[in-house]
């Protein structure tokens, strides 16, 4: 074999991965098609760390947010990256909102999320004054990161452990042979015909994200039959103008719920200060994705924000970045977890699948990689 393990995919979950499992294989190769890591959905996000409030309890995105979560502060507090715990309302709007915000206080609790507190309504007047708030979910524990920082840690440890990284190069087929799998790649940027080039390895890790599906169906996964078909989602985000930098603080969500598109547009900040509104949600076709901003959403953006952020002006906004998820919830669908699985079941012993790894996906990032440590038995 030329490897012991192949990950497909350098986003921040696959790099994640390569870091822990280099600590005990020989030899590990990541493959991503573009041309550095994190270029698809790991670099376009709120970089917010959540805290593990949304999810059902017992499932894997419950477990993994919560413990990937202490992971990450841990890890960026050794490694001096920013990640400030800066904290989170949930507010309620109305009455009916309320008893939401109740459930979720409930389900966090379930979940581990143990310093969660509601506030009063003197308390709401002081800490978040002129919002229409009829009550509000305090989650200090709740952050953001420098994710560009942090996904890069994790590739310099595997590297400095011993892992190869192969940009621009893109898995074309796949197929198990005694002991493992062969796979086929071509250079992605190389022109119309590069010339393909097989390799070999014991185990496979496909955390493909955008491209996962594809890569299922490459080793011969039926993806509708799996459940691993993706169901891209795009989402918007809209710069706040600079000059209200000075306001930025805690992270002020609307009551949101782990199913459906997205917990719906919030404002949020990143290690500079600066902030956003977003994301909004709508299920896209392709690949390819056009992530271009719709400029026209502005006013909708604003009518969402308005109600939290009382000072803020439509001209305010201005169109920044997208991103999109690879959801496994078809439009309407309900909550999926994600799938962290081996395919022994499939005759793909060794062969692992990471599937709707989205939100809270950054979060989960370093407590995923070990779950996959333990599928790999490394």
């Amino acid at each position: 074999m030329d490897y012991e393990l192949v990950i497909i995919g350098a986003g921040v979950v696959g790099l994640a991965v390569a870091a822990r499992a280099a600590r005990s294989c020989r030899s590990v190769l990541v493959l991503e098609r573009h041309q550095d890591i994190c270029r698809e959905t790991s670099s376009r996000h709120s970089e917010v760390v959540h805290a593990g409030l949304y999810y059902p309890q017992s499932s894997l995105k419950a477990k993994t947010c919560v413990a990937g979560r202490e992971l990450l502060y841990a890890r960026c507090k050794r490694l001096n990256i920013e990640a400030p715990r800066i904290g989170k309302y949930i507010v309620a709007l109305n009455l009916a909102q309320e008893r939401q915000l109740h459930d979720l206080a409930e389900r966090g609790a379930n979940n581990g999320v143990d310093d969660l507190s509601m506030l009063s309504s003197s308390e709401l007047r002081i800490n978040l004054p002129g919002v229409a708030a009829t009550a509000a979910l305090w989650s200090p524990s709740t952050g953001v990161v420098d994710s560009h920082q942090y996904a890069a840690s994790f590739q310099s440890e595997a590297e400095a452990n011993g892992a190869t990284f192969a940009f621009r190069t893109e898995l074309i087929g796949a197929e198990p042979i005694e002991g493992g799998y062969q796979l086929l790649t071509r250079n992605s940027g190389a022109g119309d015909n590069p010339t393909p080039f097989p390799l070999r390895c014991h185990q496979v890790v496909n955390s493909g994200g955008l491209g996962q599906d594809r890569i299922s169906q490459l080793i011969g996964i039926n993806i509708d039959a799996a459940g691993y078909r993706n169901h891209p989602c795009k989402g918007d985000y809209f710069r706040i103008a600079p000059r209200h930098q000075h306001r930025s603080g805690p992270l002020i969500y609307p009551v949101g719920k782990a199913a459906g598109a997205g917990l719906g547009v919030h404002i949020c900040y990143d290690t500079a200060g600066g902030m956003r509104l977003g994301p909004d949600a709508s299920y896209i076709s392709g690949p390819p994705f056009d992530y271009r901003v719709d400029a026209s959403k502005r006013r909708a953006f604003f009518a969402a924000a308005s109600p939290l952020l009382p000072w803020l002006k439509e001209e305010d906004l201005s169109p920044d970045q997208s991103g999109i998820r690879p959801k496994l919830s078809a439009p309407g669908g309900g909550f999926c977890d994600f799938v962290i699985k081996d395919e022994a079941e499939r005759g793909l012993s060794g062969w692992i699948t990471l599937a709707g790894i989205e939100s809270p996906g950054l979060t989960s990032a370093a407590a995923i990689a070990e779950e996959v440590a333990a599928l790999l038995e490394v």
